[in-house]
């Protein structure tokens, strides 16, 4: 079986990555985090057959254009049933939770719940495959900013538990900036579960 194709694009003021993943076999796809920008979403799904929205949280820079692809696609959308970002009117069509799947085409997608960054954050993996699509539970330079203490702790709970668990050839695709590979990442998550952070929340580095 032919790996997925993975297909990408920047949009919105905050450059949020939207993906798409594409069976090769079936030319099913599902659209993941439709931030902004719908003409690009939909020029990113040419050629497919669009089957399912899915979103791995509710901050506005990430379903900023979820409406109106809802309106093109006429598709469901899948989520985390929360609790969301404030404001966020999200009417899921399915809810998603931890181990659950999504199948696409030929291929399916398991569901991690890793919250921290916001209490709806999901990521979706490629079984049979090394790439996740992470959203902001971790970028290359550290983890989702957090809104207080008590999700900053969810978010070290988060990587010791979840994160650390996949293998260390991951590849990591974030919800902004660049995909990178777990392992070379690993040494520098680890030192930095080993620190007292106090009460600290907020963006945070691996190197603080």
């Amino acid at each position: 079986m032919q790996p997925m194709e993975l297909k990408s694009c920047q949009v919105g003021a905050w450059g949020t990555n939207a993906y798409v993943l594409i069976c090769k076999e079936t030319h099913k796809s599902v659209l993941i985090d439709p931030g902004a920008n719908p003409d690009s979403l939909s020029e990113l799904l040419e050629n497919s057959l669009p089957i399912a929205i899915l979103l791995t949280h509710s901050d506005v820079d990430h379903i900023g254009a979820l409406a109106e692809m809802q309106k093109r696609l006429k598709v469901p959308v899948l989520a985390h049933s929360g609790p969301h970002a404030p404001g966020a009117d999200i009417e899921a069509d399915r809810w998603l939770k931890h181990g659950e799947v999504v199948q696409v085409g030929k291929h399916t997608l398991q569901v991690y719940f890793t919250p921290g960054h916001i209490g709806d954050q999901i990521c979706f993996a490629i079984q049979g495959d090394n790439r996740i699509i992470v959203g902001d539970t971790i970028f290359d330079g550290g983890p989702g900013r957090t809104k207080s203490k008590t999700d900053f702790k969810t978010t070290l709970n988060t990587l010791r538990d979840v994160v650390l668990s996949w293998p260390d050839w991951t590849v990591c695709y974030p919800g902004h900036g660049s995909s990178f590979r777990l392992g070379e990442r690993r040494a520098a998550i680890e030192a930095f579960l080993k620190k007292d952070h106090g009460d600290f929340y907020g963006d945070a580095t691996w190197g603080m």
